[in-house]
């Protein structure tokens, strides 16, 4: 029997949750993680009418993108949009999960989608997510290094690029004396201080992954207690973090490359700033507010940055040397319902997983 926190679980292997932001609320924020789970929509926003639409079709587990509470609630008389929905959505039994900020930082998330209907390649994050990655250095003799590595490249640790069980060594020589309450690999209780030949073994791994790999670590490390250090990198890592770059497949005209985007995300308008004479081939996007991203795609050399949410005096930071296009909050995410429906149905094939229909964008066009 599927539960709710199954369902939690997974979403969390594809965006674990330590990749949102700061001010940010991803999770389950509606629900008991264990309750059965009978039925999921995918929306953008968690509304009162989107807990209608899931209690319609009979799904108990609404999974957003956006969470319906970002900072604590006080009260819950039903005087806000929020209380409303929350409220509505317990008298009928209706979880709300919100998988926000750590979808935006994950490569094969929400800008990846923005990038499919775009029909982008040679994709890339634009910018790498700081203090993403941490090093982990253990001492080990050296009758157990290679079962070690193994264990650690199998939990996840190691991954460099393209590469995988990615390590270093240096040899020396480890001394300790066991004490009478030890129960020791190499030596007796109570005995002499002992030399061994150690390796240390340098590997990275994410941070989302230290739980499992320390866990790997110590159940294939043979001593009682294992010397090792863990610490933050200040290397980005290039498969997590804001924005995407890619590259059309052609180059396109200016005013041929805003059709097509118009066409692709199904826009009612673009807001954008003075068109190039050159043609646009390197494009950077940011689902939701990507203003913070200009200079990364400045620097990064693109054409054209799409995003949402900019102000008047932020379009004069293109300063004519790429072209920012503001395509609108809802529009720049919308996509991600059909994302969600695409991580979840693979997996559980026995679930009625279905995209909301409700359009929740609180922007009209006239």
């Amino acid at each position: 029997m599927l539960k709710i926190k199954d369902i939690c679980a997974y979403l969390e292997k594809i965006a674990p949750l330590p990749l949102q932001e700061s001010y940010d609320n991803a999770g389950l924020i509606v629900g008991n993680p264990r309750e059965e789970v009978k039925g999921v929509l995918c929306t953008l926003d968690s509304t009162e009418e989107v807990v209608d639409e899931a209690i319609e079709n009979g799904c108990n587990l609404i999974v957003a993108h956006h969470p319906i509470v970002f900072s604590g609630l006080k009260k819950l008389s039903g005087n806000s949009y929020i209380e409303r929905t929350i409220i509505k959505a317990i008298k009928n039994d209706v979880a709300i999960y919100a998988i926000h900020t750590n979808l935006d930082n994950v490569h094969n998330g929400v800008n990846a989608k923005i990038c499919e209907k775009l029909g982008l390649d040679n994709l890339r994050i634009l910018s790498s997510g700081k203090e993403a990655l941490l090093k982990l250095a253990v001492f080990v003799p050296q009758t157990h290094v290679d079962e070690l590595l193994q264990a650690l490249g199998n939990a996840g640790a190691g991954k460099i690029g393209d590469y995988q069980n990615c390590s270093f060594s240096t040899t020396g020589e480890g001394r300790f004396q066991p004490m009478d309450s030890a129960n020791p690999f190499i030596g007796k209780a109570g005995g002499e201080i002992e030399k061994v030949k150690e390796e240390k073994i340098e590997v990275i791994l994410p941070v989302t992954k230290k739980g499992k790999v320390l866990q790997a670590m110590y159940q294939a490390h043979p001593y009682e207690e294992v010397a090792f250090d863990i610490y933050r990198l200040e290397n980005g890592n290039p498969e997590t973090g804001s924005g995407m770059l890619g590259n059309l497949k052609n180059e396109m005209q200016p005013l041929d490359f805003l059709r097509h985007l118009k066409e692709s995300m199904e826009l009612a308008t673009i807001k954008h700033t003075a068109l190039p004479q050159k043609n646009i081939k390197k494009v950077a996007v940011c689902g939701g507010s990507g203003s913070f991203l200009l200079t990364k795609a400045m620097s990064a050399k693109a054409d054209i940055f799409i995003t949402s949410d900019y102000k008047y005096h932020q379009f004069f930071d293109a300063d004519g040397k790429i072209v920012i296009a503001d395509i609108g909050h809802f529009e720049s995410e919308k996509y991600t319902r059909e994302l969600l429906v695409d991580i979840l149905t693979p997996k559980f094939k026995e679930l009625t997983i279905i995209e909301s229909k409700v359009n929740t964008n609180p922007i009209n066009y006239f």
